[in-house]
């Protein structure tokens, strides 16, 4: 059992985190291409942190050129244990007003133009997507909004749009017929990802907007999106560095840390030599285990 290594996707803004000690910029390189910035690293009390800017720097990379497997692949490779995302969403229930937290536990993935997995021909696997949010990680950061004033959801079903246009009127009456709660553009296949990864995630969907749907507010505009982030900046940056300092300062095994366990199907005869080298970080885990027996 070892200590926590916390990876953070988020805004720009997000990383001005009080108190982050020995804060350095860092590149990390993946064999997946280029993420989608340098990491920013540092220590929160005895949690290691490492920052991701998912659009990059100055959001230079709208949300179907973010590279999910490079980002993800090389948080792996610097040391990350679990990851917790922060993002902004639409609201699709009267409930879920601008300004509001969600923990999301639920996903629809409507994304079409990504890639989605790590594996590939050459070195098949499946894993199970049924819970895709890690329990544990997403209850800590409940409890960190909580702590930082957030008013807050727990649970709720995020319906990932491919973007970068915002929906259509029919659209978003679809996708509340589905019984989704937040919409937005960046999780999957982030949450996909980091399950193949190994890695616990939890999301955080931070409401800015009520979509297109509600006739009582104006259609979402990328300036309401902006002010309303602004205003909720502090208060995200907060959570971060509440759910550092709440972590047990020995991280318990998570059932997510293996499960990969049984999810290749590529016989070990069968498997491309160099998807396997590619996949070191990934599942080297695993692949080393098999290899070794």
């Amino acid at each position: 059992m070892a200590g926590w290594t916390l990876g953070v996707i988020g805004g720009s803004g997000l990383y001005e985190i009080e108190g982050l000690q020995d804060a350095a910029w860092r590149r990390v390189e993946s064999p997946f291409g280029a993420p989608s910035d340098e990491f920013l690293t540092g220590r929160l009390g005895d949690v290691r942190l490492v920052f991701l800017p998912r659009h990059g720097r100055g959001h230079r990379l709208p949300p179907t050129s973010v590279n999910s497997r490079a980002n993800i692949d090389a948080l792996k490779r610097a040391g990350c244990t679990d990851i917790v995302s922060l993002s902004a969403v639409g609201s699709l229930r009267e409930s879920l007003a601008p300004g509001d937290f969600v923990v999301v536990d639920q996903f629809i993935d409507r994304t079409f133009a990504r890639e989605k997995s790590f594996f590939c021909e050459g070195l098949a696997a499946h894993v199970s997507m049924a819970e895709p949010v890690c329990p544990r990680l997403s209850r800590f950061a409940a409890e960190a909004a909580r702590g930082a004033g957030a008013r807050l959801v727990e649970g709720g079903c995020y319906l990932a749009m491919e973007g970068p246009q915002f929906s259509t009127k029919a659209e978003s009456a679809l996708y509340r017929s589905w019984g989704c709660d937040v919409i937005g553009m960046t999780n999957m296949p982030e949450a996909k990802l980091a399950r193949e990864a190994e890695l616990p995630y939890a999301s955080v969907a931070m409401v800015t907007d009520y979509d297109c749907w509600h006739e009582d507010f104006a259609h979402v505009e990328v300036t309401h999106i902006q002010a309303v982030l602004a205003g909720n900046a502090a208060r995200a940056r907060d959570l971060i560095r509440r759910l550092a300092q709440s972590l047990p300062p020995t991280r318990e095994p998570s059932p997510i840390d293996t499960c990969l366990d049984g999810a290749l199907l590529t016989a070990a005869s069968a498997r491309d030599p160099a998807v396997a080298e590619r996949l070191s970080a990934v599942a080297g885990r695993v692949l080393g285990k098999i290899q070794g027996a």
